[in-house]
């Protein structure tokens, strides 16, 4: 399927997206672009949009399913990207010298920006990023070289504090690291608890835990306060818990598509598994989410044995910090001089950009230019499937139930209560049942991870496994939970 041409503005998107007119004959799609946009959404068909797109996808899974990262790996990765990150630099001040350069002589526009790489300045910083690509990549060549001549018996592990400096540096920039081939991309693996890459046969129960932004599969247990995969096993005996890792730094549409097919081998090859529940931190949640919809647009069989999907904190509506920093980005791009520096935040990942909005999928942004993602208004909506019991959990920093906007937007710290309870005044409501959202005053972003608040209520729910949602009568079900500080769990 030939590429789609990129659309400049949203209007673009609409006005250029056709759907075959064999496919729908009443409907014509040659008019101009009017009325009601959610009129207009419906009648191009959203997973149509899906499938325009798939070609476009950037399908890494491949790489995604190769052995954790080595010690070698490590050091082969930090050269190469000391290297670009000097490239980068070198392309910002460029950028900065050409505007103040040509803005004062009112010569900053098309024509002389055209002629820049040609004068003495632009050859210039064009010989020292040449210079600094070669001796990198030089360098990171023959440090594999080296490994793979010396062919070590045994593959050194990173420890654990340069597991955490590598899973930070992809939620800063993994998609950057893909792009360029580099050894410290992360890929997608389950761990099993004692740390090391599931390989066992597996049976019966399986609860996934998926780590939010920057973090890693060792974050589940990086506090001795709470240690969530060992009270799901120690109150459900016969639960395996896996602990998925992955490059946050990613799309999460696309990582949402690897577990996908991640889950799909785990279930082909222990056919035995009878059930899967998924449990997510943050953007986890929403990389679990995001499997689910792909997970069924793909007639993956994994998805009929899915029971439960937990979020903690996931912002299904949006994250405020990314959205303040792409209005500062904005705003600093417009500002004589200093346009420039607007380049800085083109360095964030795409993983951190999809968290606007809570963009969990392809359409969401495979059609703009650059690393973008569509408005909030124009997101494609990604419905839960019905046979799923989902659950939301929500933290606040305050310590008491305030009917208060400030608190609401306060959240906790990092996601309003409204965006981790999926509440949306149109079409990208969640539908989920009130009984099945909780609220955690007192408690923190990261905290969600450790809580005992939390965790005892997550294993309630894991343990009743929906078995309350059908009894007669239950009044449950339209009763937002409320638990406080004093552990006392109250439903208003």
């Amino acid at each position: 399927m030939p590429k789609s041409k990129p659309s400049d503005t949203i209007h673009d998107l609409f006005a250029t997206t056709r759907r075959p007119p064999e496919l729908d004959p009443g409907v014509d799609f040659n008019g101009r672009f009017q009325g009601d946009v959610y009129e207009q959404l419906a009648a191009l068909d959203y997973i149509y949009l899906d499938e325009m797109t798939a070609a476009n996808v950037d399908d890494s899974y491949e790489m995604a399913t190769r052995d954790p990262i080595s010690l070698a790996d490590f050091f082969e990765g930090m050269t190469q990207l000391a290297a670009i990150g000097v490239v980068e630099i070198t392309d910002i001040v460029e950028a900065i010298h050409r505007e103040i350069l040509l803005r004062p002589l009112g010569r900053f526009n098309e024509g002389y920006l055209s002629r820049w790489s040609g004068g003495i300045t632009g050859r210039i910083y064009g010989t020292i990023r040449g210079v600094m690509t070669l001796v990198g990549n030089n360098l990171a060549s023959g440090l594999r070289l080296y490994n793979n001549v010396r062919n070590p018996k045994e593959v050194r592990r990173l420890p654990r504090s340069l597991r955490r400096l590598v899973n930070i540096l992809n939620g800063v920039m993994g998609d950057h690291l893909v792009n360029q081939d580099n050894p410290l991309a992360i890929p997608m693996v389950l761990y099993g608890s004692n740390g090391y890459p599931q390989r066992e046969a597996l049976s019966g129960r399986v609860v996934v835990l998926c780590h939010g932004l920057g973090l890693s599969h060792l974050s589940w247990q990086a506090s001795n306060i709470g240690n969530l995969g060992q009270q799901i096993v120690d109150n459900l005996p016969n639960t395996t818990v896996l602990y998925l890792n992955y490059n946050t730094g990613r799309r999460i549409s696309i990582n949402g598509r690897d577990l996908s097919k991640t889950l799909q081998d785990l279930v082909n090859n222990n056919p035995d598994i009878s059930q899967i529940d998924l449990i997510g931190h943050s953007m986890g949640g929403l990389v679990a989410r995001s499997s689910l919809f792909y997970g069924k647009e793909q007639g993956f069989s994994w998805m009929k044995r899915v029971g439960n999907l937990m979020t903690l904190g996931s912002p299904h509506q949006g994250a405020s910090l990314e959205r303040i920093g792409n209005f500062v980005q904005e705003r600093i791009s417009q500002l004589p001089f200093a346009g420039s520096l607007a380049k800085l935040g083109d360095l964030r990942s795409a993983g951190v950009i999809d968290l606007r909005h809570g963009s969990i999928r392809d359409a969401d942004w495979q059609t703009l230019e650059g690393r973008n993602v569509l408005p909030a208004d124009f997101r494609h909506p990604a419905r839960l499937p019905l046979h799923v019991r989902t659950y939301l959990i929500a933290g606040t920093l305050v310590e008491g139930h305030y009917e208060s906007k400030a608190t609401s937007l306060l959240g906790d710290s990092l996601v309003t209560i409204e965006s981790a309870l999926g509440e949306h005044s149109g079409e990208h409501a969640l539908a989920v049942p009130e009984g099945h959202k909780a609220v955690f005053y007192g408690v923190n972003h990261m905290n969600l991870m450790y809580s005992k608040r939390v965790t005892k209520q997550i294993i309630t729910w894991l343990i009743n496994n929906g078995q309350s949602d059908n009894s007669p009568g239950n009044d449950l079900l339209n009763s937002r939970i409320n638990s406080y500080p004093s552990e006392l769990n109250v439903v208003l």
